[in-house]
């Protein structure tokens, strides 16, 4: 490993990794105890490079890249995304994480193209990929920002709410008389292992 890219990647001799655990497909566990493949990678990362590893956990995709963006931490975890790239460099994906909606039991909304409406609102995490994606392509339909996407599904009785399908999927069977087994894949979304 040269020095040029240790002192790029780990500017401080430590490399900083910011680890999103509101998304239990990337990382799971504690802010002290984070568990996942983007511990892992970021393990692998400061071992080549020869340097200390400290993880820096956030429970949602903005705060991680706020704290990238800020030189809070050297790399973090996130889906390749237009409106962060003015900002941030990405690596190839190293996972696909598909995207859905979920919709209450008995509604309309059948398939992925009936979500785009006029009426039909959307919950979804602020700052998350999904609602970065559907900032840039939904035309009718509007999104419902919140701390929770679900929680705002929720609360707030909207027709639909967006994200990554194994947390919605898990919303679904454990609430089965709001949510529905009927989830349209939005995108398929791409996790960079660097941005």
């Amino acid at each position: 490993m040269t020095t040029d890219i240790r002192g790029d990647l780990a500017p401080t001799g430590v490399l900083r990794a910011s680890i999103n655990l509101g998304n239990p497909v990337l990382a799971q566990g504690t802010v002290d105890a984070p568990t996942g493949v983007t511990v892992d990678i970021a393990r692998v990362v400061a071992e080549r490079l020869g340097v200390a590893l400290e993880l820096v956990g956030f429970d949602a995709a903005r705060k991680s890249f706020e704290a990238m963006v800020s030189g809070r931490a050297d790399i973090c975890f996130l889906a390749v995304e237009p409106a962060r790239a003015a900002e941030v460099a990405f690596t190839p994906p190293y996972v696909l994480i598909e995207g859905v909606y979920a919709v209450p039991v008995g509604s309309a909304l059948a398939t992925v193209g009936d979500v785009d409406r006029p009426g039909v609102r959307v919950g979804v995490n602020q700052g998350s990929a999904y609602d970065l994606y559907l900032t840039r392509t939904l035309r009718a339909a509007t999104l419902v920002r919140a701390e929770s996407g679900v929680a705002a599904f929720r609360e707030q009785g909207l027709e639909a709410a967006a994200g990554a399908r194994q947390p919605l999927a898990a919303y679904v069977a454990a609430h089965p008389t709001r949510g529905s087994s009927r989830s349209g894949s939005c995108r398929s979304r791409r996790r960079s292992g660097r941005c």
